[in-house]
């Protein structure tokens, strides 16, 4: 399924291919709990920047291998580069204004960061299967 999103604003909009039923992460880290993140990991091929390139910048903290991405009009983070699968892409559910059937929480437990990030490493590998 494609999904259609953006920042408040509207300066930023993209499009992310993930299945009907979207499996996200909630996160405890400082960073996910402050911004109400909800994580969708998907692979970079699965990703479409629309509009908004000029509009984003960019935050990195710690190893910085993570790059925060967000709106400098409204201040939304839509997506960013996760540290966990810097070769995929990070979607916020918050930001889909396409709607998805079913979302499937699940938790991570960020806080303990370097002990949990190999559970997530698979997300943004192409499976085929995943997509539906």
């Amino acid at each position: 399924m494609i999904y259609q999103g953006s920042c408040h604003c509207g300066a930023i909009t993209f499009e992310v291919q993930a299945p009907a039923t979207i499996e996200a992460d909630y996160c405890n880290c400082s960073i996910c709990a402050k911004s109400g993140y909800l994580h969708l990991i998907v692979p970079l091929a699965r990703f479409t920047l629309l509009t908004g390139k000029g509009s984003l910048s960019t935050y990195t903290f710690g190893s910085g291998i993570a790059k925060h991405t967000f709106c400098k009009c409204c201040g939304i983070k839509p997506f960013y580069t996760p540290r966990s699968n810097p070769d995929g892409i990070d979607v916020n559910v918050h930001c889909l204004d396409t709607k998805a059937d079913n979302i499937h929480i699940s938790d991570f437990d960020g806080q303990n960061w370097e002990k949990n990030a190999h559970t997530l490493a698979h997300k943004s590998k192409d499976d085929l299967k995943r997509i539906g």
